[in-house]
């Protein structure tokens, strides 16, 4: 199964498409688009805890987009470091900051400037100083090699053009021994290169 994607993809373009659309999101969470979004939609179709999601900042879990819960494959260890990989309005990242308690460190980092201003006025809001928020690329992850004990992601890796790459992004800033939660968008069979090469589905 191909995990790049072709070579004559214009890459860049795909990059400016999904800040685009997610930036959108950010701003107008309630707008048209092709996926799923909010708290409702977390608790009732994902089973994150409802109460847990109400205690968050509206402005953080109304532009969550989400493909899976993390959440719910380990605990999260107090006083530990999390990066959540396109965190987002900063939903999973808020959650980990909170288990992780006032010792832990949580760092989100998305691509999107809208995406990270959210994620960090949510943060402001919640009172969780244990929160950093950086702009970066799962392909180039804005993070020092062996200094997480937890990586999170949840429908990010399936947009990136190099799976590989982004898997190892992942390994390389991991400690040994740490974890990598995570949920994603997966395929049954491999896709045509014309689908491949379609960047509207791509950004789906």
């Amino acid at each position: 199964m191909a995990i790049a994607c072709p070579v004559d993809l214009d890459t860049l373009r795909l990059r400016a498409e999904i800040q685009s659309i997610y930036a959108r999101v950010a701003s107008e969470p309630s707008g048209s688009f092709h996926f799923h979004r909010g708290p409702a939609y977390a608790a009732e179709m994902l089973r994150y805890d409802a109460n847990a999601l109400a205690a968050l900042p509206p402005e953080t879990t109304a532009s969550f987009a989400g493909v899976a819960n993390p959440h719910r494959l380990a605990p999260i260890s107090p006083g530990s470091t999390v990066v959540d990989i396109g965190c987002g309005a900063g939903m999973d990242l808020l959650l980990a900051a909170q288990a992780l308690g006032p010792h832990g460190r949580a760092i989100g980092v998305d691509m999107t400037e809208a995406m990270t201003e959210t994620a960090r006025s949510g943060a402001r809001t919640a009172g969780l100083e244990n929160v950093e928020v950086r702009l970066g690329d799962a392909l180039a992850l804005p993070v020092e090699s062996e200094t997480v004990d937890f990586v999170i992601s949840n429908g990010v890796l399936n947009l990136t053009p190099d799976k590989r790459e982004a898997f190892s992004e992942v390994f390389r800033v991991l400690k040994p021994g740490g974890q990598f939660l995570y949920g994603d968008i997966v395929v049954a069979n491999e896709l045509s290169e014309s689908v491949r090469r379609n960047i509207d589905l791509w950004t789906g």
